[in-house]
């Protein structure tokens, strides 16, 4: 995210740098993504765990098909946060990474692709780290997180836009490539914070018992009594 911010207002377009910066970032988004799955992978989740995750993706992935006529409206942000909140960092960062793969499998791949797994994974992430600091958060809140996301994930779609596809790279253009998505991750903003006020809670309770299953399974196994 830091490089984020200082290619966005710190850089100058200079084509005698030589500089391909869409790939270059594009590099970063790919080693990023490494970076998760092998601390995930350091974790040796359980195989009901992973089954579980395979399902939360498949899921989040399958609900944005129909949406895709709506402009960023869709319920894949909400449910990876639900999945991100109720069981932790890793893996709502697992689920919102593998819900881009497979649901561009169907919309179609691109160079956007590593850029939404990030986008996806760290709206999972935020989620689980903000569960690990309390459970308890009202609809209101909830509410406010997914709908903070609808831009957040706009701000790194545009970044990857910003960087790909304009230039010059200035301050100038960087303001009107997000002018121009405002609308959309408005729309994006608040189809999440829809999601979240009608579903969000009950979908948080259904998930909770699955991971005290999951943490039951753990405790049983670090005992050894199975």
């Amino acid at each position: 995210m830091a490089l984020l911010i200082y290619l966005g207002f710190d850089i100058k377009a200079n084509p005698d740098w030589d500089l391909n910066w869409s790939l270059l970032t594009l590099a970063v988004a790919l080693l990023g993504l490494h970076g998760f799955f092998l601390r995930f992978e350091d974790r040796k989740p359980s195989s009901k765990e992973i089954a579980l995750l395979a399902i939360l993706s498949a899921l989040a992935a399958l609900v944005r098909l129909p949406f895709a006529a709506i402009p960023s409206v869709q319920p894949t942000t909400f449910l990876v946060i639900i999945s991100g909140f109720v069981f932790g960092p890793g893996a709502g960062f697992m689920v919102g990474a593998l819900a881009a793969l497979i649901s561009d499998f169907f919309l179609g791949m691109g160079p956007w692709v590593p850029w939404q797994m990030v986008a996806w994974g760290l709206a999972g992430a935020a989620a689980g780290f903000l569960g690990r600091w309390q459970k308890n958060f009202s609809r209101f809140l909830l509410v406010l997180f997914a709908a903070a996301w609808g831009y957040l994930y706009g701000v790194i779609m545009n970044t990857w836009h910003w960087l790909t596809f304009v230039y010059p790279l200035t301050w100038q253009t960087f303001a009107a490539t997000y002018a121009v998505a405002f609308w959309f991750d408005t729309f994006h903003s608040i189809g999440n914070g829809i999601f979240m006020w009608f579903m969000g809670r009950d979908l948080i309770k259904v998930l909770e018992r699955f991971n005290k299953r999951l943490l039951v399974k753990r405790v049983i196994d670090a005992n050894g009594d199975c």
